[in-house]
């Protein structure tokens, strides 16, 4: 089966919701003059940085499924970096070239498109992470987009009571993660648990949601040290059981990336090799030991 022809399996695969004409991340972001050979092995992965394509190379893979850019922008525009030389771009860019390798973004589409679980679409991402972390029987999540889609149901949560803490160490166990940052008391008691979207600003409707719906717990993606931040550690020193736990946005949604492995070989009827490639723990952590 040719690379275009994978492509197009998998965005079929996503079909349900279609998405809007202003959605363009999905895309072939490297090696669109090779996407006309046969598709050797596919390897995913959160980003596809050098230690992912070395290891896509090592298995014989020629196509990468990636869920974030390739080249450091929104976008993935690389005029800039060519007309700066700069040289990382141009030392990642050969070792792609050299090698043959595709790389496609599958971002829109596993999570507006959706992928198929009985008679519905889920967003695919926080369906698996769902599945990873064994909350899926907990999601509480409402419906969103068109019918037969349901957007937000593995974005809440209702847990059994447990610690801020307890949570923090699943994730780190179930994503080989190095660390994780807390904001409140890390033996804070959590039950309700929402994933918001980005939050690179202003945060006046995510506070009013946690708010009015009592979540305790907030499984953030980005965080900043303002609005949101500020919110929850005025209501933890308040005693008002609110806390936020990041592992950082790539860690979060590789739950969901890995989960793909549990569908793609059934798309290929396993006559392509699939692999899923831990693009590494974003983070590194050294302890104050005079604490």
């Amino acid at each position: 089966m040719k690379i275009k022809e994978v492509i197009d399996k998998m965005i079929n695969y996503h079909s349900g919701q279609k998405l809007s004409s202003d959605m363009k991340r999905d895309r072939i972001l490297f090696g669109n003059e090779f996407s006309n050979k046969e598709c050797t092995g596919i390897v995913t992965t959160t980003w596809a940085n050098i230690d992912v394509i070395k290891a896509a190379i090592k298995r014989g893979a020629n196509l990468i499924i990636c869920h974030e850019a390739l080249f450091w922008n929104h976008g993935d525009h690389t005029d800039w970096l060519t007309a700066n030389k700069n040289k990382t771009f141009a030392l990642k860019k050969q070792l792609l070239e050299d090698n043959q390798i595709v790389v496609w973004r599958d971002h829109d589409h596993i999570h507006f498109g959706g992928i198929p679980v009985k008679d519905q679409y889920f967003d695919g991402i926080f369906y698996g992470f769902a599945q990873e972390m064994g909350w899926a029987e907990y999601a509480t999540g409402g419906v969103k987009g068109t019918a037969g889609y349901l957007r937000a149901k593995y974005r809440e949560y209702q847990i059994p009571q447990t610690t801020v803490a307890s949570v923090a160490q699943k994730l780190m166990a179930k994503g080989d993660l190095n660390g994780c940052k807390i904001f409140g008391d890390p033996m804070t008691p959590v039950s309700k648990v929402l994933i918001p979207t980005h939050n690179l600003g202003d945060a006046k409707e995510l506070i009013t949601k946690i708010d009015q719906e009592n979540f305790d717990l907030v499984l953030g993606l980005e965080v900043i040290d303002f609005t949101l931040s500020e919110y929850i550690r005025d209501s933890n020193m308040l005693g008002l059981n609110k806390a936020l736990l990041t592992v950082g946005h790539f860690n979060l949604e590789e739950f969901g990336v890995k989960y793909m492995m549990n569908y793609l070989p059934q798309i290929f009827a396993n006559q392509i090799p699939c692999s899923f490639v831990k693009a590494g723990d974003s983070y590194n952590y050294l302890l104050n030991e005079n604490k």
